[in-house]
């Protein structure tokens, strides 16, 4: 966030097994607004596999993300990029289940979550992660 700007940015990246961002590996921008009647974002991501579906979600600790939120979802252009922009409503971010102090925003392959619930598998290595932690106010609650 810069100064009382409501826009904010969060970079996501590949990251390794030992959750250390991978150098020169696939990274993503998503540039929002901290708060809101709806969750405004736009997200683009860089260095992925061709061809691809992705979705952005929202994912609340513990293991599967029960309550998880699907913001979004592309294919990998032949750039190998990926362009997502959504306006939803969500609620406040994090949920009061989630047992984080904020929100985890990761990029998943569409294949991999229950856009109903939450993750049905695990292929981390094709996965962005955030760098840090959002929070969003949703002015309707």
């Amino acid at each position: 966030q810069a100064g009382k700007s409501n826009t904010a940015h969060l970079y996501l990246h590949e990251k390794d097994a030992d959750w250390v961002i991978v150098e020169d590996g696939a990274w993503g921008k998503m540039k929002y607004n901290l708060s809101g009647s709806e969750f405004n974002f736009v997200f683009n991501g860089h260095g992925l596999e061709i061809g691809l579906e992705y979705t952005l979600i929202y994912y609340p600790d513990p293991w599967p993300g029960t309550g998880l939120i699907c913001l979004g979802s592309g294919t990998v252009n032949e750039e190998g990029d990926v362009h997502i922009a959504e306006s939803i409503d969500t609620g406040d971010l994090p949920i009061a289940a989630d047992t984080n102090l904020g929100a985890k925003i990761w990029l998943v392959l569409s294949a991999d979550v229950s856009c109903d619930n939450n993750m049905i598998g695990w292929n981390p290595t094709e996965y962005l992660f955030e760098y840090d932690l959002i929070i969003f106010d949703d002015t309707d609650a």
